[in-house]
Formats: C-alpha cells, structure tokens, sequence
C-alpha cells in the first residue's frame, strides 16, 4: 500500500510517500520519496526540496500561491529524477495532519464535505493552520482526483482530557461555545508514548510519561494508560511553555494593559506574542536557540534562564497530574539536539531519584535511553516521526 502524507503548514508544507506491506514495521521505514516547500526564503519565490532515488534536488521557483506550488511539488513523484510511481492512481490512500479539530473530531477520519467544511469552520481556532491544511486537501483532490484522504488531528490525542484539564475558569457559556483547553502536538505526543514503550520494552499502558516535544513551538504532555491526561497547550498553541517566538502563558492582564494604555490593536497584540517574544523577545537575537546560547549577552542569558525554569515548572506540574513518572521524553528539534537543555532540566528532578548519564547525553542519541543505570526514572531521547505516525493513522483505516 502506498500512503502519501502532506504536512502543510502557513509557511512550509513537508510531504513524503511510503510504501507500506503488512506487518507493518517497528522502526519507522525510510519514505520512498520526500519533498519540503519553504515560503519564507524569499518574497514571491518558493523553495523546493525533493529527495528520492538516492538523489536530492532543490529548486527556486516563482510562487503566486501555495496551492500551484503544491501542485508542481506533487508532480515531481511522477516526473523526472525522483520518480517513484508511473501514475497518480497508484496511491491509495493519502494521510494529512489537521491542526484543530475542535470538539468534533476525537479520532482520525475519513475526509468528505463534511469533514472539510468543519475544517473549514474550525479556522476561527486555528486561522493560521487549518485554511492551509484545507488548502493541501484540495490540492490533492486536484492532483490524485478521488483517492481516499484521511484528517489526522493534532488535537485529538489530547481530548481525553477530564473536564476539569479543560476547562477554562471563566464564564461556563464560553465553554459551551467552543472556548476550552484543547492542547496540540497531539501527533508527536502519541508517538512518543509508543515510541518511548517499544524502547523501554513495557506496556503503553503501565507507564506514566511526559513528553517533551521542545521546537520552535514547544508543549509538554502527561500521560497515563497510554493518553493523554494534561498538557500545556490550551485553546491555541500560545499556551504553555516559552517557545522560540512565541510567549506561552502569560497573565492575561498583561494583554488588557498593552491595549488600553499602549493602544495596542488585537492585530498587535497577536502578531506581539506570537512572533516577537519568547527566545526572540527576550534575548533580542533570535528565535533559535542556538543562536541565543552562541551570543553569550546578559539578555541571552535571561532569555535561556526563563526558558528553562518554565520547563521545569511545568514538568513539575505533569508530575503532580500524574502522581508519579517512569519516564520524560525529549523531542523535537531542541530536545533532540540540546545536550545542555535535558541537562539543566534534569537538575531540578533528582529528588525523584532522576539520574542523567551525562556521557550519553552529550553523544547526540537518537532514539536512546540517557538515564543512568542507578536512574529511578528514565530518560529517552525520541526522534519524532508524525509523517510516520499518519501513515500508521492511514493505515488503520484503510485496512
């Protein structure tokens, strides 16, 4: 079975096609063919990635809207030197993952109008992400015609969420309308939990996780009995955790503050704590953490500083969900990649008998555990595979 799986996203969109035969492996298998588009490289231009038959080729090409771009990207598994099918009709099935998914959507489904216009719907949550996953939906209806396509939800994983990790404490009619804790990540989440079972050779469902997905977007999760109990995220992915640029939780004060004595517009005030704080606003250097921890000022610093005590805080807050933890799983690109951040969050917890080998830590690991031998609790280091995960999501519901 070959299942291709767009990631679309307002600013890049990453695709890959797998083939599949039954039973489906362990490991996550390598993609016969994968392709990246990249918007923000240059105004009015696309840049293009593909990589396929042991080749990589990247291409600059004239962009007047993502959904030609994603057009010619799609053409590319048909023509030229990264070939991998003769026909379109040759994938079965197609996997996207769907930011929001709202109240109506605790499990991933088959795609219809129906599916599409609360997709659609949905936007008003998610205005930055769910047009351009409709938008990859469509592309394909465009280019593969009427193969079967499957919305897998980044919220999903996290609506096992009691009411009371949900609910907001503000007026109980807001609830009711919509306004609620949702989290996100919920795809890299899920893996991880799966992930971190297999590696640790236990049940899913005996263990009590948190995972870590630290990127230029950041949230933490609790989970027990393989679902997801709690997490930092709430009813847009600004809550939680500092993040690269954006600026997790905050009193909400603060935002009433910058519009009625600063004369702040929402417009501002959005485009403020979702692109101009975090990492960024605080060291003033950049949303990378890289690039913060190499300038080495004062505001540098404090920005890595904040950013580690309100990881600590919030795993702290996990734990107590939990009321125990076998594991903490580190992914993404910072948690994957930031010897120095799993090290300095791992201090706080030694109490609970967390022992880190540094050795480990430092040998860039992929897919390892980094706990001591002496460790109460372990540590993994996971590489987040979601394209995977929805193909895995595909899958299921083709079979």
């Amino acid at each position: 079975m070959k299942i291709l799986v767009l990631n679309a996203g307002s600013s890049s969109q990453k695709s890959c096609l797998y083939e599949l035969t039954e039973p489906l492996p362990n490991d996550p298998p390598a993609p016969l063919w994968e392709a990246q588009i990249d918007w923000t490289a240059q105004a009015g231009k696309a840049l293009l990635k593909i990589k396929a038959n042991g080749k990589k080729i990247e291409q600059t090409i004239d962009s007047s809207d993502q959904a030609t771009d994603t057009l010619q990207l799609l053409k590319t598994l048909s023509e030229g030197d990264t070939k991998v099918i003769q026909h379109s009709n040759e994938v079965d099935v197609v996997g996207h993952r769907i930011v929001h998914g709202g109240q109506s959507y605790r499990q991933s489904v088959r795609i219809d109008q129906t599916v599409k216009d609360t997709i659609a719907d949905l936007a008003r949550f998610a205005p930055l992400h769910n047009p351009a996953n409709l938008q990859g939906i469509e592309a394909i209806e465009q280019s593969l015609g009427n193969v079967p396509q499957v919305a897998v939800f980044d919220t999903a994983f996290h609506s096992t969420l009691s009411a009371a990790a949900s609910l907001y404490p503000i007026p109980y009619e807001w609830y009711e309308k919509g306004v609620q804790r949702y989290g996100f990540h919920g795809i890299s989440h899920q893996y991880c939990a799966n992930r971190a079972a297999q590696l640790l050779e236990q049940d899913l469902h005996s263990l009590k996780l948190i995972t870590c997905h630290l990127g230029n977007g950041c949230s933490s999760a609790a989970i027990r009995n393989g679902q997801s109990i709690d997490t930092t995220m709430g009813f847009t992915p600004l809550e939680g955790l500092m993040m690269g640029s954006r600026s997790g939780s905050i009193d909400p004060g603060v935002v009433l503050y910058l519009m009625r004595e600063d004369h702040y517009s929402i417009d501002e005030v959005e485009k403020l704590l979702n692109k101009q704080s975090g990492l960024l606003g605080v060291s003033g250097v950049s949303s990378d953490l890289r690039q913060v921890v190499n300038a080495e000022t004062e505001r540098s610093t404090l920005a890595i500083e904040t950013y580690i005590h309100r990881l600590r805080s919030n795993i702290g807050a996990m734990i107590a969900s939990l009321e125990g933890l076998d594991a903490i799983v580190f992914t993404a690109g910072v948690g994957e990649n930031s010897a120095m951040i799993r090290s300095r969050t791992c201090e706080a917890f030694r109490w609970l008998g967390l022992e880190l080998d540094e050795g480990k830590n430092q040998a860039s690991p992929v897919d390892q555990n980094i706990a001591a031998l002496s460790s109460k609790v372990q540590i993994l280091v996971i590489h987040t595979e979601e394209d995977w995960a929805i193909a895995q999501e595909c899958w299921k519901l083709a079979r």
